[in-house]
């Protein structure tokens, strides 16, 4: 189990830092969309490369942040029932899940997705829109961000085994940190690009966090 642990260790740094990477993306997305809307307003101009660019790296972001949002249990899950249970019962739940549903379905899915993007890289398929992009470069993106996906599941699959024989800890007990927002925030300011863009980014939060609440309202 200790050997299995360590193995799992190393796929929750990888999907840590593929998931962290993707913040970067987001800031770029949202650079060269706001660039590309000020162009057509301002100059009546647009780029059928940056529109469809913006889709690559929105499939980038999607895909390859599977893993990561599954090592952070950020997942969707019916909490309001889950809670309820104890944490064991909870940890057998997900082992039932991991097995029945996401590893099947990842699999599968991963399986089909080759194909398409092998099928996309000999045929040098090309967008149909002037200007669009070559394509094989987004279909590769399904089968990398499934294979991530496929590893955290066997690395949660691990530690939730590792719990319910008294050889881990439980990772369901959700740890305080930054949201996704202030992680975004933090870092362009640590590497002190466009500050303005992070205060941007930390109002926008607490601007989400001030609306009142569906209980709150009368």
């Amino acid at each position: 189990m200790q050997g299995l642990l360590k193995l799992s260790s190393l796929v929750d740094d990888l999907n840590e830092r593929v998931g962290r990477s993707m913040l970067w993306l987001i800031l770029i997305v949202v650079i060269i969309s706001a660039g590309n809307a000020a162009f057509r307003f301002a100059f009546n101009m647009s780029s059928n490369s940056l529109l469809e660019i913006q889709w690559y790296l929105f499939s980038a972001i999607f895909l390859l942040s599977a893993g990561y949002v599954l090592k952070k249990n950020e997942h969707i899950r019916i909490d309001v029932i889950i809670s309820r249970f104890s944490a064991r019962t909870q940890n057998w739940i997900d082992v039932f899940g991991i097995l029945a549903f996401l590893l099947p379905m990842a699999l599968i899915i991963g399986y089909l997705s080759w194909p398409v993007f092998t099928n996309a890289w000999t045929s040098g398929e090309i967008s149909s829109n002037p200007g669009g992009l070559i394509r094989w470069p987004v279909r590769l993106m399904m089968p990398i961000g499934f294979a991530l996906l496929i590893l955290q599941g066997l690395s949660e699959l691990v530690k939730r085994v590792a719990f319910l024989t008294g050889a881990g800890r439980n990772v369901l007990v959700k740890e305080a940190g930054l949201s996704a927002e202030e992680e975004l925030a933090e870092a362009i300011k640590q590497h002190q690009i466009a500050p303005e863009v992070a205060d941007i980014v930390s109002m926008n939060h607490q601007m989400v966090d001030d609306q009142p609440q569906e209980g709150d309202r009368k």
